[in-house]
Order: C-alpha cells, then sequence, then structure tokens
C-alpha cells in the first residue's frame, strides 16, 4: 500500500476531528460589532467573558424550591434535554443559568443535556449553523424541550408558569401541563 492513501485518510481524520472540535461555543458578531454565541454550547462557552457577567449572578443568586428540586430528582434522570436560548435574549440570560444550578444539584447526567445558541440577526433569526431548530418550532426562547426514550414529552417556552422546578415537576412526573404558547403550538 502505498503512503498517499493512508496520508490522505490520516489528514481527513484529523481535520474532521478538528472541525467537530470547532462546533462548540462558536461565536459570531453581529452587525453592530455585538458577540453571541451560536450553534451548540455548554456552561464553559457561558461562563467565559462576556456571557459569565449575567450568566454567573444569575446561577449565583437564584433561590431553588426544595420541595420539587426532591420531587424530581430520580424522574430527570430518565430524560435528555434540549435548550434552545440565544445569549442575546433577556430571557434566557435569566433562566438558562438557573436551569444549569438546577440541573447542577440534582447531579442530572450533563450527557443528557444539549444546549444550542440560535442566532437573532435577518433571516438568521432564531436559527443556529447546525440547523438543530429545523422541525421543532422554535417560538420562543429559551426553549427547554424535554425528552423521554427520543420522544419529546413536553417544553418550558420563554419563561416558566409557576417556576422552573414547579414547571420540571409536572413535565417529568406526567402531570397535565401547557406552556405559556401551547396556544400557538401546530396541531
Amino acid at each position: 500500500m502505498t503512503r498517499t492513501p493512508i496520508l490522505t485518510l490520516l489528514l481527513c481524520l484529523m481535520s474532521a476531528t478538528f472541525v467537530k472540535a470547532q462546533e462548540i461555543n462558536q461565536s459570531k458578531h453581529d452587525a453592530k460589532g455585538k458577540e453571541m454565541l451560536v450553534g451548540k454550547i455548554d456552561k464553559k462557552g457561558l461562563t467565559r467573558d462576556p456571557y459569565a457577567t449575567w450568566f454567573n449572578v444569575q446561577h449565583k443568586k437564584y433561590r431553588m424550591d426544595p420541595q420539587n428540586i426532591n420531587a424530581i430528582e430520580g424522574a430527570l434522570k430518565n430524560h435528555e434535554i434540549t435548550i434552545f436560548m440565544g445569549t442575546w435574549c433577556g430571557d434566557s440570560k435569566r433562566e438558562v443559568p438557573r436551569f444549569y444550578k438546577i440541573l447542577e444539584q440534582l447531579d442530572f447526567p450533563m450527557h443528557q443535556l444539549t444546549v444550542v445558541a440560535v442566532d437573532y440577526e435577518g433571516d438568521q433569526y432564531k436559527k443556529s449553523p447546525g440547523g438543530e431548530e429545523r422541525g421543532l418550532n422554535i417560538l420562543k426562547v429559551p426553549t427547554f424541550i424535554f425528552y423521554k426514550k427520543g420522544k419529546e414529552v413536553n417544553r418550558i417556552v420563554e419563561s416558566p408558569v409557576v417556576s422552573l422546578e414547579g414547571d420540571m415537576y409536572k413535565i417529568v412526573t406526567d402531570r397535565p401541563y401547557a406552556h405559556n404558547y401551547s396556544d400557538l403550538e401546530p396541531n
């Protein structure tokens, strides 16, 4: 076997790994030069500047409801969660750090969490570079989608109805729950 096909294969694998590594915590600047995260992100991206200023404050000051925390502890781990948010969005800046604090308190397996930051400019409004939002009817951000065995069971949209913990309790224990924009959902 010649070295050229092996070298080509190695270069392809290395570039695929490099591209994959770049997918998380991508940032871009809007038309006014303001930075935002887009695509798949994680807490590490949210706790660096310029996002750390709002993330850390909301995360630290949030006081959880211990009664609901205890009630959802076991059931939550049977779910996967996808969050769509905007680092430019006031509701996301408030709710996402609080949500992370709840998940951390519950030792939620973070490999079951996907966080996607969406854009807000022009034709990219509420879209991500990877298109993760396609077909999911993302009307408002943040949107917290709860899945069980790969099927969506419910979502919290923009802000909780009662509290994050209270809404999560209803969702993960299969109790009746309608988010703030349920009337806008397609049939």
